[in-house]
């Protein structure tokens, strides 16, 4: 079955030529266009697809809130993967995005096959772009904030061990070579984390990570 999503941008143009890009692909399925937040929430509830490119600045209701109303009010189960559309890869609304639920960030800019990659990685549940880029993103903001460490007590020790290397940018495979451990037991220390937690993936794990002084923000270069 396809992949189906819902493309939201205020600008035509934008819509029209994301959509075209993805309808190309066998495996995609742009469903609807929204020009606002708004329109963007009753579609989603309507339509309800796998994936939403989300604008961030829009009239009406942004993109940030947009994404906060859809995600809160999905159904268990039947919550899509929203991905922001963003200019600018430090936009602190992207970094709010990710703390509401977003599971990631794409510039406009990127090619055709970036795009139709976004959609794909975001629709297997993983969180979209290279985790060193989200750890970017979140340490210039989380040096504005007062961090306040906390022990995540839920976790055991390898699985606090596992969320600081998921917050350091490390894949799956880079971690288990880390920790010696094999890829699988990694990866279902990845899930075990995400579901004690309750977190969407492993964008917000590194926004956990940060927040929850697991990990500080390194000196600026």
């Amino acid at each position: 079955m396809a992949i189906t999503v819902l493309v939201v941008d205020d600008q035509e143009m934008v819509r029209a030529g994301f959509s075209a890009l993805l309808n190309a692909q066998a495996d995609l399925e742009v469903v609807g266009q929204a020009g606002d937040g708004a329109e963007a929430v009753e579609l989603a509830a309507e339509l309800h697809p796998d994936v939403i490119l989300m604008d961030v600045r829009m009239p009406v209701m942004d993109g940030l809130a947009a994404t906060r109303r859809i995600l809160a009010t999905a159904a268990s189960g039947d919550s899509p993967r929203v991905v922001m559309l963003t200019t600018f890869d430090l936009d602190d609304y992207v970094y709010a995005a990710l703390r509401a639920g977003a599971s990631g960030f794409l510039l406009k800019h990127s090619t055709p096959d970036e795009l139709a990659a976004a959609v794909r990685i975001v629709a297997a549940g993983d969180a979209l772009l290279a985790p060193s880029v989200t750890r970017r993103l979140v340490e210039d903001f989380a040096r504005a904030q007062p961090v306040v460490p906390i022990t995540p007590v839920h976790l055991t020790p390898r699985e606090t061990d596992v969320l600081r290397l998921v917050a350091r940018g490390l894949s799956n495979r880079q971690i288990a070579a880390e920790l010696v451990l094999a890829e699988q037991t990694v990866k279902t220390h990845v899930s075990s984390i995400l579901t004690k937690l309750d977190l969407r993936d492993r964008a917000q794990a590194v926004v956990y990570a940060y927040e929850a002084g697991v990990v500080v923000p390194g000196p600026r270069h």
